[in-house]
Parts: C-alpha cells; sequence; structure tokens
C-alpha cells in the first residue's frame, strides 16, 4: 500500500471519529493532519491536506483551540499563521463529549419548559399525565447532568 493511501486511511479514521461524535468531519482531518505532520503547518497547508477550504478550515480551528486541540502560532518575521496539535489528544476528546452532553442536557431542558407551558394551557388528563412525565424526565436529566459532571472532574491520569 502506497504512503499516500495509508496517510488517507488515517484522515479517514480521525473524520470518522469526530463524526461518530456527531461533529463534522473536518475536525478529526485537522487533527490528523496536524498530528501526522508533526509540526506547525499554515492554514493553507491545512486546507491542501484536508481538501477543506480555508475558511471552512479557520472556522474548525476556533472550536478545536476553544477545546486545547489546536493551537495558533506565529513565527517571527513570518506574517502567515501557523497550527499545531496542543495537548494531549484524550483531554481534547473528554473537552469535546462533554460539551456535547451539556449542550444537550441544556436544549432538552429547554424544551421541556416549552412543551410544559403549552400542556399547562390545554389542562385535560392527557396534558397532566405529559406533564408528570416530563417532570420525571427533568428529574432523570438533571441526574445524568450530575454525574457527568462528576465524571468530567475525574483526571485521565486516574484511569
Amino acid at each position: 500500500m502506497e504512503v499516500d493511501n495509508i496517510k488517507e486511511k488515517i484522515y479517514s479514521t480521525f473524520a470518522n471519529i469526530a463524526k461518530s461524535l456527531g461533529y463534522s468531519e473536518v475536525y478529526g482531518r485537522i487533527i490528523a493532519c496536524l498530528i501526522i505532520n508533526e509540526r506547525p503547518v499554515t492554514l493553507s497547508g491545512v486546507s491542501k491536506e484536508t481538501g477543506y477550504s480555508s475558511p471552512m478550515v479557520s472556522l474548525s480551528i476556533d472550536f478545536l483551540e476553544n477545546v486545547g486541540m489546536v493551537k495558533r502560532v506565529k513565527r517571527p518575521g513570518d506574517k502567515k499563521l501557523y497550527l499545531q496539535s496542543d495537548g494531549n489528544l484524550l483531554d481534547g476528546l473528554k473537552k469535546i463529549i462533554l460539551v456535547k452532553i451539556q449542550k444537550s442536557v441544556s436544549n432538552s431542558l429547554e424544551e421541556f419548559n416549552k412543551y410544559k407551558s403549552e400542556l399547562k394551557e390545554i389542562s385535560n388528563k392527557e396534558s397532566e399525565k405529559l406533564l408528570k412525565a416530563i417532570e420525571i424526565l427533568e428529574r432523570e436529566i438533571k441526574k445524568m447532568d450530575d454525574y457527568v459532571k462528576i465524571l468530567s472532574e475525574v483526571g485521565l491520569d486516574q484511569l
């Protein structure tokens, strides 16, 4: 198998991991690019390597930077923007998963509040039944959120 084919398979593997977490494949491809290159890569270089446009890469870098997986670097005397992997991949994945769960919990609770308001206006046996179910679901989601918060405090070095 050619080196380029293996390289593409690595990119695809990282893209599939990002996709399995509910994120765009571009995130995985960017991380793979930076890991494979082992040195800072220009934004245009990452764009060329991943097959995504520079604006798409730039937008994706913002997110990856926020979760601590990528950082922007400047070289003295060079106006180009360079990117490099930053920190531990597992720490970054942990942050991504936590962000995803926290967002989902928040969205669910917001939706439940809307449903409760609508159901209170209807006021019949079926709406009362649904209100009780929503209250149970809210409690369970809040318990899950508390559990995730406890898990988030566990350091990866404790595994």
